[in-house]
């Protein structure tokens, strides 16, 4: 079924997010800043025909002879990366750090040819259709960056100021948070997926990590005194959202640490946490495969392996667990 652009919610003075209609791998938060000199996306979506969706939404809130000449990427996930294409004169600006994750993803055209391809009569392959299978990326070109900034980085668009901060590895290598001061509001890409009681999301997806790193950025949301908190994916926060989800961050980092002092191997850990269902409106449990992973390697030193074999073990613990095809805890 194919998806459409959800809600584009007026976050006031030309600032504006779109928030995808439903939770699920690829569907990231996006926004769009508006000024009457120029204006900007943070964050472009996952494949051609979304971003054409939003950039259709977008030009419906520009003045007359403005264009989106700007991309700030807040990450190098493919979902808040690739759509940027369908602005082919785009500024694209990312973290130096960014490029480590870059080429550790496959590029779209491999992503695509992967899904399409795969047996869908394994779990690998019945995942990545389930939840891949509605993106296209046959003629996506591996788009890059084409400014790179380290630290802080201040932007002016018209009368807005965008205070653009890189962080330490968290999500991945090479994130980074865009503070709307005079909006009192954050963009903080995948360091925070967010869930409330009203809208359920899902369980967050950390490759790099450590999850101390995580909290870390999480406070320095915090710490900007923004009211109003767009994360990589779900609903809007507010301050309270976001430590409800460092309450949740800091339980699965302190049930990887012990389970891996019980000498618990890092797969049959993400097992017993799905197991203890501790937040069971979250949807995708199995990706506590990828979090805890991550975890167990910044506490062993192991090494980090090839994106086809995590996405490997995610599946197959989607499939123990009965999630591969719902998306929603068993």
């Amino acid at each position: 079924m194919p998806i459409t652009v959800g809600d584009i919610v007026d976050l006031g003075a030309g600032l504006y997010a779109w928030l995808p209609p439903k939770r699920g791998w690829g569907l990231a938060n996006c926004g769009l800043l508006v000024s009457r000199r120029g204006a900007l996306w943070i964050d472009a979506p996952y494949d051609p025909l979304l971003a054409g969706q939003f950039l259709a939404e977008s030009t419906k809130r520009l003045p007359a002879g403005v264009s989106v000449d700007r991309v700030i990427v807040t990450h190098a996930n493919g979902d808040h990366f690739w759509g940027a294409g369908v602005l082919p004169d785009a500024e694209i600006i990312a973290t130096r750090e960014a490029r480590e994750h870059i080429h550790y993803d496959p590029t779209p055209r491999q992503q695509h040819a992967l899904v399409t391809g795969s047996d869908p009569e394994t779990p690998l392959g019945a995942y990545l259709t389930r939840h891949f299978g509605a993106f296209d990326w046959s003629a996506t070109e591996q788009g890059l960056p084409t400014t790179y900034f380290t630290g802080e980085l201040e932007l002016t668009l018209g009368e807005h100021t965008v205070q653009v901060t890189s962080l330490p590895p968290a999500h991945t290598t090479g994130d980074l948070i865009v503070h709307l001061p005079e909006r009192r509001t954050v963009f903080s890409g995948d360091v925070i997926f967010a869930s409330t009681p009203r809208q359920p999301g899902d369980h967050p997806v950390h490759w790099a990590g450590p999850l101390s790193n995580v909290i870390d950025a999480c406070e320095r949301v915090l710490a900007t005194g923004a009211e109003v908190i767009v994360p990589g994916h779900g609903p809007l926060l507010d301050p309270a959202g976001v430590r409800e989800h460092i309450g949740y961050l800091a339980h699965v980092r302190d049930r990887a640490h012990a389970l891996h002092a019980a000498g618990v191997p890092a797969l049959e850990a993400a097992r017993r946490v799905i197991r203890e269902r501790r937040h069971p409106a979250l949807g995708l449990p199995e990706r506590l495969v990828v979090t805890i992973g991550s975890e167990y390697r910044h506490l062993d030193g192991s090494e980090l392996p090839g994106v086809l074999q995590v996405m490997a073990d995610v599946a197959a613990v989607a499939h123990e667990t009965g999630t591969a095809c719902t998306g929603e805890p068993a």
